[in-house]
């Protein structure tokens, strides 16, 4: 007798009771992350912060418009206005001149002249009016030096011939030439050696001719060199004057 299979009809493949005994393949993990690539592109870069225009005049015109812009011009030039302010008035008094320079500057600066790229010549000008203010302050520094011979304000100058004469004895007598002088001719020179503009700027800066610089400064010199015996403390830097 043929034997009857022992798949029943309730038994057959791929039933439930059959899947229980019938292993599964393996099931392959689902793809994950995995390692990031060596580069990606990431966000764009935004814009590059707006550089400062190189020339004075560009950034006042920028500022006319936005007054932040005249921020740079005093980080530009404050250092240089004030050392020119110490040495004619000392430390304290300087420090009120720089800040009212740029004050008047940045009150003013609509009616800049925008062809002049370098605003050195009109920021000395304004400090050196505002010093004029300060004139007997100033007097009164280069009377106590003549008598003394010992004050910081006058060294940087009085440095350039220190090889040549006696350090005290030299400041002494420029101190008191200096306290001799015309306004006129000693603004005109001060701006020439401290200031260390050129004849044509410091023109500018006075609003005079450069003729009237030139005069004013040549007869400023004369009397510093009678007074510290034809030693002329201008003569190191009067070749960058032209």
């Amino acid at each position: 007798m043929r034997q009857q299979s022992r798949l029943t009809p309730d038994r057959a493949p791929g039933s439930a009771r059959d899947a229980a005994v019938i292993p599964r393949p393996e099931q392959e993990p689902e793809p994950g992350p995995g390692p990031r690539p060596k580069w990606e592109p990431g966000p764009r870069p935004g814009p590059e912060p707006e550089r400062e225009p190189s020339d004075d005049a560009s950034l006042i015109a920028r500022s006319r418009h936005d007054p932040e812009h005249f921020a740079a011009l005093f980080t530009r030039h404050a250092p240089a206005v004030k050392r020119y302010a110490v040495r004619r008035l000392g430390v304290e008094a300087a420090e009120d001149v720089v800040a009212e320079t740029f004050v008047a500057a940045f009150q003013q600066r609509a009616t800049y002249d925008l062809t002049r790229a370098d605003a050195r010549p009109w920021l000395y000008g304004i400090a050196t009016n505002l010093i004029g203010r300060h004139r007997r302050h100033e007097i009164g520094q280069y009377k106590a030096l003549s008598r003394t011979g010992v004050d910081p304000v006058t060294e940087p100058f009085t440095d350039r011939i220190d090889q040549r004469v006696t350090a005290d004895g030299a400041r002494s007598r420029l101190a008191a030439a200096l306290a001799g002088l015309p306004a006129g001719h000693r603004d005109a020179l001060l701006l020439v050696t401290w200031g260390e503009l050129t004849y044509e700027q410091a023109a500018l800066s006075l609003d005079v001719a450069v003729g009237t610089v030139r005069s004013r400064v040549n007869r400023a010199r004369k009397k510093l060199r009678r007074a510290l015996g034809d030693i002329d403390p201008t003569a190191v830097t009067e070749e960058f004057r032209s």
